[in-house]
């Protein structure tokens, strides 16, 4: 994984409080704190937030910072959504949730998604004319919705005047904060 300085960046991470797959919250809030970025990270309540292990076993209990209704999305300089089919169900269904993505979108701030996290940009109606990866059930909801889909590891795309970072499983973490990383860093850092 990268080895960027992100000191100075803010970023956001969305979930439901349960559901969200383990690795795909813990291992990116602990990547981008490890390298120096604020992170928060807020859910649908303020109580603990149950992740799974592929989707069916407890993992880690996660405090939430704040909670999505308080969540000041102009302060973020990226927006990390994890994937679990649960969670990213739920979250689609959040107006708060939808709300902070479109903050995100349309000021041109990052956003990464991986696993089922792009449910929400499909519900925010986000990725028209977009190129993104995902958990292979949500392909045909990613085309419906006007985007191309594509089965690979990280998928980057810059078009419509912001940047969308995709990966498909845990198992890509790697390359995906690569590429998270390298969107934050072109962002100007909030010191």
């Amino acid at each position: 994984m990268s080895d960027n300085d992100l000191t100075g960046h803010r970023v956001l991470a969305i979930v439901s409080n349960y559901g969200v797959e383990q690795d795909e919250l813990v291992v990116p809030v602990e990547h981008f704190r490890d390298r120096g970025a604020e992170v928060d990270v807020a859910a649908v309540s303020a109580e603990p937030v149950q992740t799974l292990v592929g989707d069916k076993e407890n993992g880690q209990r996660v405090e939430p910072d704040l909670t999505l209704e308080e969540v000041d999305p102009a302060s973020y300089d990226l927006l990390h959504v994890s994937g679990g089919t649960l969670n990213a169900d739920s979250l689609r269904l959040n107006d708060a949730a939808v709300e902070v993505l479109r903050s995100f979108t349309s000021s041109g701030r990052p956003v990464a998604a991986i696993c089922h996290g792009p449910w929400l940009l499909v519900e925010g109606a986000e990725v028209g004319g977009k190129t993104l990866t995902s958990y292979p059930s949500l392909e045909t909801d990613i085309r419906n919705a006007g985007g191309s889909w594509v089965d690979q590891s990280v998928s980057r795309d810059d078009a419509s005047g912001w940047t969308l970072v995709t990966s498909r499983t845990p198992n890509d973490l790697s390359d995906y904060l690569t590429e998270a990383d390298a969107a934050l860093t072109e962002t100007p850092a909030r010191t």
